[in-house]
């Protein structure tokens, strides 16, 4: 392996910025400009979202098993969410000033949101199945607590595949300007940390996370279709669109941090790395409104809300339109009294 590419190419690739984005302390090219756009509209629909899930689940609908994963589930995608906004400062100034443990913390969060993410959806998709395949058993053993407690084991799970993150992650000054960079300091020369750390994130966070996913709609597939029990193509096209949706958005950066391993890919790096973290990123601001607001509770639960929004504005209005006209009526009384 050559650990001159090494040094290049996998210092920032785990949602931070790629190398080559960061050119200049000014973000003035159109990729840096492009990036740094994306990840704010990401940050502001994944923070809104996200938020809209934890208010309805959390305090709005009854606990329940879905409600359990959903909740948990926006609460690691808004948590990555609000750290964006220290990516697109270090994109942007080309200069990581939040400091050491900043740099560690940081990226131990992003990937504890990727791991726990990941976990939790397989959770959902192993439960739905369980709940196809043995009704009778789901009714009687699916229970909020049990459901709790696999909850924080995947947050636990998550945090032990996520410590590498922190612990390779370093400070150092630029050579050529004054300005400093967060990167995974891999120092053995063979990179066997860097093959070892690249190798668990692909097995754990995607292969075999997929492969439970898809073995499990395989089989809901093939129940509902042997029992007739689906009427329509809706629940289908919504399973489709998961599987889908999961493989679109993850199997990218997991194909780019393997292609960094060899280091004929380097020339195509740096634009790979861009659409390979932009995606993982999307991940965060989509799962909402696909794991979420298909639920007929939580679609009540919103325009519910955005009911009473409305009405709350138009009960506004009403009252500044009779508070205008009492006012204008009052005055002009006592323009006429005063004139008379």
């Amino acid at each position: 392996m050559n650990t001159t590419a090494n040094t290049i190419y996998d210092s920032d690739y785990d949602y931070l910025t790629p190398t080559s984005t960061v050119p200049t302390p000014t973000c003035r090219d159109a990729m840096c400009v492009c990036l740094a756009t994306i990840n704010v509209i990401i940050f502001l629909l994944g923070v809104t979202g996200n938020g809209l899930v934890i208010w309805i689940a959390g305090f709005k609908m009854k606990k329940t098993v879905h409600t359990a994963w959903y909740l948990s589930l926006a609460v690691s995608d808004f948590l990555f969410c609000t750290f964006l906004p220290f990516y697109v400062v270090y994109l942007v100034k080309g200069d990581w000033v939040f400091g050491l443990f900043m740099c560690k913390f940081m990226s131990f969060i992003l990937f504890l949101n990727m791991f726990s993410s990941i976990i939790l959806l397989v959770f959902i998709s192993v439960d739905r199945c369980v709940v196809v395949m043995l009704p009778v058993w789901a009714q009687n053993q699916r229970t909020v607590r049990k459901a709790s407690v696999m909850v924080i084991l995947a947050w636990i799970t998550s945090a032990v595949l996520s410590t590498p993150s922190a612990i390779f992650r370093d400070v150092q000054e630029d050579y050529h300007k004054p300005t400093n960079k967060c990167f995974n300091n891999y120092k053995d020369d063979e990179g066997r940390d860097h093959i070892a750390t690249v190798l668990c994130r692909f097995i754990f966070g995607f292969v075999i996370p997929f492969l439970i996913i898809v073995t499990c709609y395989v089989l809901i597939f093939r129940k509902l279709k042997t029992n007739q029990m689906a009427k329509s193509r809706k629940p289908f096209k919504i399973m489709t669109v998961l599987i889908v949706i999961f493989f679109i958005c993850w199997l990218p950066f997991h194909i780019v941090a393997l292609m960094e391993l060899n280091t004929k890919y380097s020339n195509l790096l740096p634009t790979a790395q861009v659409i390979g973290s932009t995606l993982a990123s999307a991940n965060s601001f989509l799962n909402p409104f696909l794991y979420a607001f298909m639920g007929k509770d939580f679609k009540r639960k919103i325009f519910s809300i955005l009911s009473m929004i409305e009405s709350a504005i138009e009960e506004e209005g009403r009252s500044t339109v009779r508070g205008t006209s009492i006012t204008y009526s009052g005055e002009h009384k006592l323009s006429a009294t005063i004139r008379a």
